[in-house]
């Protein structure tokens, strides 16, 4: 007997329900979902399965242990906090799919076996595509297409590698890719490549930055959370202590904030803080110790509230004004000093300061790091927190809020649902930045981790307060600049565009062609068809007159006047013509031409099948 309820279906089946519901009744429902989703997590216990069979395997759309859970209780959390930002959308399109894609994510976190996380993972890729969609706007549209072809290539290396896994062991359990076979077997190359494309690791990120600004205010935020989190989980389940994740991992936090430096869109730059972030819980996976395990747990959790909070403030900047370009603001402190407030709550968490949530997570991984020896890897992360802080924490704000005397565009406080959204996520990275046993206590492995230690506090410190005088020393140098950064994605981006003339042009040339080439000859025997004795005497007139047209030929066949004569007589006629009559023999060896001509055709067909 099941005592709780799968809490993926909860949204699911709850997000068909939208529609029907308007006005108040529609937000209560709305925002009654996610409690309800909470409180059915309660009722896990550790160790239960909720699985059926289907032919000879058993599907598990439900394993609950504590890093399912850790990773399904944010996943809530976050969910009513973004349904409280998005409740003044009207287009019921936008929730049923934010709805749908939080479903599915759980789906993927709750999934015992290989099929049913399949399953999910193309659910959450479907759905999340309508939350940039919806903007309406052709570089969304192009944005989304570009977004889903890439999770479409991801999605069928996935498949690829279920599909080797299930035929060498026979078991379709989602667990750690071991099997006695080797680490180097080729259906996990092809399973790793799938999450890792999720994950948005470089050089697979570019469908991050290049959607995410794209989609609707609302929906963007929702993207924050649960695709590339719900890849940390998978690679948490299935790849702990793989080395190569940590060269990855160090590299991504390096190249998200390298590129967040050029960005000129607030919401481009938090994207690719993002992936930045992603490579400290990738590097703390590939090192694969408890604490760096915790960490990478730890870090995706506070991760999704921060970022969900910085989008917000980014997002009520775009709604407020319809601008999100450094280029097109500034000045907007006296119009939006609240968002400003709550968005710098989120911007010292992502930055790693004392006190915030992203402090208690963050030097989990880079204490991890320092703890096996690797101080390369120690140095990139640290390195990364820098350029977080200056990115996230100072280049955004100064350039949004401040940086000019006189505002570009008025504008004025957004909607009370969304500042309601933001203070509730603004708490959540207080309180477990003060309180971070709260968090701890939900981590798989026990915590024997001290954050608040003396040298850990004055560190990050001291890392940040230089980063800060040196911006403001140098902050009048600093301006939004309209540039276009080249990413990987400009690699398809141009194939594409080469495929599509290769389509549009050669080959539809060719194709036209053949095409006509083979009407020509349809039409030909449909000719013939209709009158064959007078069609071969107009082709026989025709052979005629081409082997006696030479002036020699006029000469030598006096004839010739003759034949010209009697083809224009016959081209005159209408093959449609009752068929005049002819000798018995003419008429036999029409139908011996036809049979031979059939005979040809059959045997040349048998041939080409053989």
């Amino acid at each position: 007997m099941i005592a709780w309820l799968h809490p993926g279906l909860i949204f699911i089946f709850g997000a068909l329900l939208i529609p029907v519901l308007k006005g108040r009744w529609q937000k209560t429902y709305m925002l009654l979902l996610p409690i309800v989703a909470l409180i059915d997590l309660t009722f896990m216990s550790e160790g239960a399965f909720w699985s059926f069979p289907v032919s000879e395997y058993m599907l598990t759309f439900g394993r609950v242990d504590k890093l399912s859970l850790i990773f399904a209780y944010v996943f809530a959390i976050a969910s009513f906090c973004m349904t409280l930002y998005a409740l003044h959308v009207k287009e019921n399109g936008q929730h049923v799919a934010a709805f749908l894609y939080v479903g599915s994510a759980l789906g993927v976190v709750f999934a015992g076996d290989l099929f049913s996380l399949y399953l999910f993972w193309e659910i959450m890729a479907f759905s999340s595509l309508f939350l940039i969609w919806y903007r309406k706007t052709r570089a969304s549209s192009e944005a989304g297409f570009r977004y889903i072809m890439v999770h479409l290539f991801g999605g069928i290396c996935l498949l690829a590698g279920i599909i080797m896994y299930v035929q060498s062991t026979g078991s379709i359990a989602f667990s750690i890719f071991d099997w006695g076979l080797g680490w180097s077997h080729m259906a996990s190359y092809f399973i790793l490549l799938g999450f890792l494309i999720n994950a948005a690791v470089p050089p697979l990120h570019a469908w991050l930055a290049d959607a995410y600004p794209e989609a609707t205010v609302t929906g963007a935020v929702f993207l924050t959370a649960f695709t590339t989190k719900t890849a940390v989980y998978v690679l948490i389940r299935g790849f702990p202590h793989v080395e190569l994740l940590i060269w990855l991992g160090a590299a991504m936090a390096i190249y998200g904030v390298v590129f967040a430096v050029l960005a000129n869109d607030a919401r481009r730059l938090l994207a690719y803080s993002i992936i930045s972030q992603g490579g400290y819980m990738l590097v703390g996976i590939g090192i694969g110790t408890t604490m760096a395990i915790n960490g990478s747990i730890a870090h995706a959790f506070c991760c999704v509230l921060y970022m969900a909070l910085l989008f917000m403030g980014a997002g009520a900047v775009l709604e407020m004004t319809g601008r999100s370009k450094f280029t097109e603001l500034g000045g907007l402190y006296k119009y939006m000093p609240s968002i400003f407030a709550l968005y710098m709550i989120g911007a010292f968490a992502i930055s790693g300061l004392p006190l915030f949530s992203g402090f208690i997570s963050k030097t989990m991984v880079v204490e991890s790091a320092a703890h096996m020896h690797l101080p390369i890897i120690w140095l990139m992360l640290e390195g990364a927190a820098i350029g977080t802080f200056l990115v996230a924490g100072l280049k955004l704000p100064y350039l949004t809020w401040f940086a000019r005397k006189d505002p570009v565009v008025e504008a004025k406080e957004p909607p009370k649902n969304m500042l309601a959204a933001m203070g509730v996520t603004a708490f959540l990275c207080i309180f477990i930045g003060v309180y971070p046993q709260a968090l701890y206590g939900m981590l798989p492995y026990p915590v024997e981790y001290a954050p608040y230690a003396a040298a850990h506090v004055i560190g990050m410190s001291q890392l940040l307060l230089f980063t800060f005088v040196g911006f403001w020393l140098l902050r009048r140098m600093l301006h939004g600049t309209p540039t276009i950064t080249l990413d990987t994605d400009w690699f398809y981006r141009i194939g594409g565009k080469k495929f599509i003339w290769f389509c549009e042009q050669p080959l539809v040339t060719v194709t036209e062609g053949i095409d006509k080439g083979l009407k020509k000859i349809a039409d030909s025997i449909v000719w013939f068809s209709r009158n064959p004795a007078t069609s071969s005497k107009i082709l026989a007139a025709k052979a005629i007159v081409a082997m006696t047209g030479s002036t020699v030929m006029r000469t030598l066949k006096p004839g010739y006047i003759q034949y010209e004569q009697d083809l224009e007589k016959l081209k005159n006629m209408h093959v449609e013509e009752p068929v005049p009559r002819v000798a018995i023999g003419t008429g036999i060896l029409l139908v011996l031409m036809m049979f031979t001509l059939y005979l040809v055709v059959y045997l040349t067909h048998g041939v080409l099948w053989i």
